[in-house]
């Protein structure tokens, strides 16, 4: 008569109990590992989440502001061809009456003041015109140091005048595909409008990177800055902190960039003074 015996499961020498314990253990260790996992993918979420939320709200902004030039363009539009005929009426008169008042020179200072008056107001009229008018741009491959370097040149005046110090960084060949004639317009009012804003013998900075597959070009100076509350409407056509200057300058920026469906900001220089930044 034989006599069959089981046999016991390998246990590693660990009694039953123990292997339930040793079983244990390894699935907590993964219910650990998989919970690691878990925290820091909801922590890349919420990082994620808050910078789509940041880009959003970004473009939001934009949007409102680009809603709210258009508007002002739409109403500046009409007001100018309203205001532009009776001025037509006014310089017709004015150079009639000048040559009434041929033989009396005080007088004809006067008129001659009046038709300077007139003709102010029509470059200013003209310029708002321009400003509405639809921007279309013709976008060519260009070295973007060769556009930067020509509107340096234009505002060489302006730089001497105030004794300004203009200097120059970037990469050099740096390609983009723009305008090369509305970005040069772009950079050269940012230029005259720093050295504006700088101090006598200050120092304007135009910089340009490529980063993040996006052409970085900034234009900054040393003068006060741009007060808090005015950087949202820093780009609003006709509004300037200036005494002299018709508020159309940086508003021409804007539509420029934003024509090439890039976006250009305002913030303080590290140095003090203003920091604008175009990104194509």
């Amino acid at each position: 008569m034989t006599t069959s015996h089981k046999k016991a499961p390998e246990t590693g020498g660990l009694s039953p109990a123990g292997a339930r314990i040793e079983e244990l253990g390894r699935i907590i260790q993964a219910y650990s590992q998989v919970t690691e996992k878990l925290q820091k993918s909801h922590a890349q979420l919420q990082q994620t989440v808050q910078s789509l939320r940041n880009d959003l709200a970004e473009k939001n902004r934009q949007l409102e502001r680009r809603n709210r030039l258009e508007a002002l363009g739409q109403m500046a539009a009409g007001m100018a061809h309203e205001i532009r005929n009776p001025l037509g009426a006014i310089q017709l008169y004015a150079s009639m009456l000048a040559q009434d008042l041929d033989a009396m020179p005080a007088s004809l200072v006067t008129v001659q003041k009046i038709s300077a008056g007139v003709k102010r107001l029509e470059e200013l009229v003209s310029q708002v015109l321009r400003f509405t008018r639809e921007m279309k741009i013709n976008p060519a491959e260009v070295d973007l140091g060769g556009v930067v370097d020509q509107a340096v040149e234009l505002a060489q005046g302006k730089f001497a005048e105030r004794s300004v110090r203009c200097v120059i960084e970037g990469e050099r060949p740096m390609r983009g595909r723009v305008d090369a004639l509305l970005m040069g317009q772009a950079i050269l009012n940012l230029l005259i409008n720093a050295a504006e804003a700088c101090p006598l013998g200050g120092e304007v900075r135009v910089q340009w990177r490529s980063a993040a597959g996006q052409i970085r070009l900034s234009v900054s100076d040393n003068g006060p800055g741009v007060p808090a509350e005015m950087m949202d409407r820093i780009f609003n056509p006709f509004f300037t902190t200036k005494e002299t200057g018709t508020g159309l300058g940086l508003a021409i920026v804007h539509r420029i960039v934003e024509a090439h469906d890039g976006t250009i900001s305002v913030s303080g220089a590290p140095e003090g003074g203003a920091l604008f930044e175009i990104r194509l």
